[in-house]
């Protein structure tokens, strides 16, 4: 069977659409990705991640964004609710470790197994909100010990992670779900965004880019730069996991789902993005798309192999969640 195309699609709603099953079949995305429109109750959930997989093949990705805190598209009543990072904040790794693996069994449970998480992004006083408790800390030493007990902890529940945003959205003014942020740092001061995903370069786990322009790196924001992508993400921070771009119809970006889909590839991401869930946005951003490069392929492989390598054969969730809120209670 040949490679899927290097992209992955939203869909519209809880059920997979007679038409989209077959887009899957006939352009053949790489996976996709789920969000609250798409999730009623774990029964429904599950029916839908199966669809999918009978369209696309059975080792097709499914994504979520299941943070904790504000941003989680599994909630309750059908599903427990997860604390925000920044709760984790000067706590042992062994909290966050067990937090994400109850998260990222929440998950694979209903067939999920990309969780797109944890944010590496800075939390700096006095910048945008949009990272906010999503982040946890200003220090990238505690925010790399963190994410790395983070990612350990996915990658235990059987689940990819995606560390974001590459190369840092910490320092923005702006949201860019709403407009293009400008960060207007020196190189030098941008060592510090840097320095979480440098940690974690060598996990296992895939990366997602920033919808920011830096002023001191490029004159095209981060996700279509192809001298940020080379020069700073695979080069200075040194990561060759699977690179996905941030969602393409973001504000941040202008263009057609089209050219955006070929000016990230074109830049140097693994795979492009688009979240609308929108048929014809996802008819023309799988239209011309190529196949996944054989970099990509590696990459894709390397992450499921760090997941085998960490996963836990029987999880004890039970002891998880009591070491857990023991941890949290303690700097309640």
């Amino acid at each position: 069977m040949a490679p899927p195309r290097a992209a992955i699609i939203g869909l519209s709603g809880p059920v997979l659409l007679a038409g989209e099953a077959a887009l899957l079949r006939e352009c053949r995305p790489l996976g996709v990705i789920l969000f609250a429109r798409n999730v009623q109750d774990p029964a429904q959930l599950s029916r839908l991640t199966a669809a999918i997989r009978e369209a696309l093949g059975e080792d097709a990705p499914v994504l979520v964004d299941q943070e904790g805190g504000r941003v989680a598209r599994l909630r309750p009543p059908h599903f427990p609710p997860f604390p925000a990072a920044g709760r984790f904040e000067g706590l042992p790794e062994a909290a966050a470790g067990a937090n994400a693996t109850l998260l990222g069994l929440e998950c694979r449970g209903v067939g999920l197994d990309v969780v797109c998480a944890p944010v590496l992004d800075l939390r700096l006083p006095g910048r945008h909100s949009v990272v906010g408790d999503r982040g946890f800390g200003a220090d990238p030493a505690e925010v790399a010990r963190l994410g790395a007990a983070w990612v350990a902890g996915l990658q235990a529940a059987g689940t990819i992670p995606v560390i974001k945003h590459i190369p840092g959205h910490g320092r923005a003014m702006a949201d860019s779900h709403l407009e293009l942020p400008r960060v207007d740092a020196s190189r030098e001061d941008l060592q510090a965004d840097f320095a979480p995903f440098r940690a974690l370069a060598d996990s296992g786990a895939w990366g997602m880019t920033a919808h920011i322009l830096f002023d001191a790196l490029d004159d095209r924001p981060a996700t279509l730069s192809p001298k940020i992508i080379r020069t700073i993400i695979r080069g200075e921070i040194g990561f060759d996991g699977l690179l996905l771009s941030d969602d393409l119809a973001m504000k941040a970006l202008t263009g057609t789902p089209a050219s955006l889909t070929a000016a990230v590839l074109d830049a140097g991401c693994d795979v492009a993005l688009n979240c609308t869930g929108v048929l014809a946005d996802s008819q023309a951003a799988l239209a011309g798309c190529p196949v996944l490069t054989e970099d990509a392929q590696r990459r894709l492989a390397r992450s499921r192999a760090a997941v085998a390598a960490r996963r836990l054969p029987s999880p004890d969730r039970a002891g998880l969640a009591a070491a857990r809120d023991a941890l949290l209670k303690d700097v309640a």
